[in-house]
């Protein structure tokens, strides 16, 4: 605890445990020159939260709410008193926290090896509207809509409030209309539910996405069409049978006039 002047006549004195003199003798440890002011005031023993005023045979006058007290009154903090018409105050000093040190960062030595987070399974990628550039990861059955309670929000009018919901299924996201006032769309055929696979385009009004599968490419389009090297080939081989045809009847003709000048 601590000790302060209000009116100014002392600093604030930190009381030690024990006893500690106020007087206006060199040897008082909180030595005062007011009037009044005995040599051996008096004194104050600390003892936990408590101080106990301790009084002299030369001591001086000391009051508590204007009353003079008696040796071995109990000062507790916060309390007001004076000392020869000197105001006092006993205040409660809070210990600063011991400052911890930091203990050194723990290192997992348990030999496991940490497992990086798995890729979603689908993500939907956004390639026209509000959405162009965007990537939604679907894990989970996902609501589509204008709402912002929806899982994919979109800020589109024309979209309705809960448009559409998506769910993942092993052979690709099933999707399912919540009845819109515009539609659902799967590679532009309207449905109330169907399928979306790896590499569909989803279009919910004028905003569409594809849909991607981390890990699995996307069908080529141009799978099926026909090989623009296959002409030539057919070409060269055409090419090759006249000439045997040509060879073939010039040898037919020369076999010919042979055989009619042996005559």
């Amino acid at each position: 605890m601590k000790l302060i002047f209000p009116n100014g006549e002392h600093g604030a004195v930190l009381l030690s445990a024990g006893r500690n003199r106020l007087g206006s003798s060199e040897q008082a440890l909180i030595r005062l020159q007011s009037a009044g002011i005995q040599p051996e005031h008096c004194e104050l023993e600390l003892a936990g939260s408590t101080a106990t005023v301790r009084l002299g045979s030369s001591h001086g006058v000391v009051t508590a709410n204007g009353q003079p007290v008696a040796d071995g009154h109990v000062l507790h903090p916060g309390d007001a008193f004076a000392v020869a018409g000197v105001a006092c105050r006993l205040v409660a000093v809070e210990r600063a926290a011991a400052v911890s040190t930091p203990k050194p960062a723990q290192i997992d030595d348990s030999g496991a090896t940490r497992v990086r987070a798995a890729l979603p399974k689908y993500v939907l990628r956004g390639v026209s509207g509000a959405t162009f550039g965007k990537t939604f990861p679907v894990v989970a059955p996902t609501v589509i809509g204008r709402q912002h309670d929806c899982d994919i929000a979109i800020a589109s009018e024309e979209i309705s409030r809960r448009h559409a919901q998506v769910k993942p299924t092993p052979d690709g996201l099933l999707v399912e209309d919540l009845g819109s006032s515009n539609g659902t769309y799967i590679n532009g055929s309207r449905v109330q539910s169907g399928l979306l696979k790896a590499g569909d385009e989803l279009r919910l009004d004028a905003v569409r996405f594809m849909l991607v599968v981390p890990g699995k490419e996307i069908a080529n389009t141009n799978a099926h069409a026909p090989s623009t090297t296959s002409a030539p080939a057919q070409v060269r081989q055409g090419n090759a049978g006249m000439i045997a045809g040509i060879i073939i009847a010039a040898l037919a003709i020369a076999a010919a006039t042979y055989w009619f000048a042996l005559r």
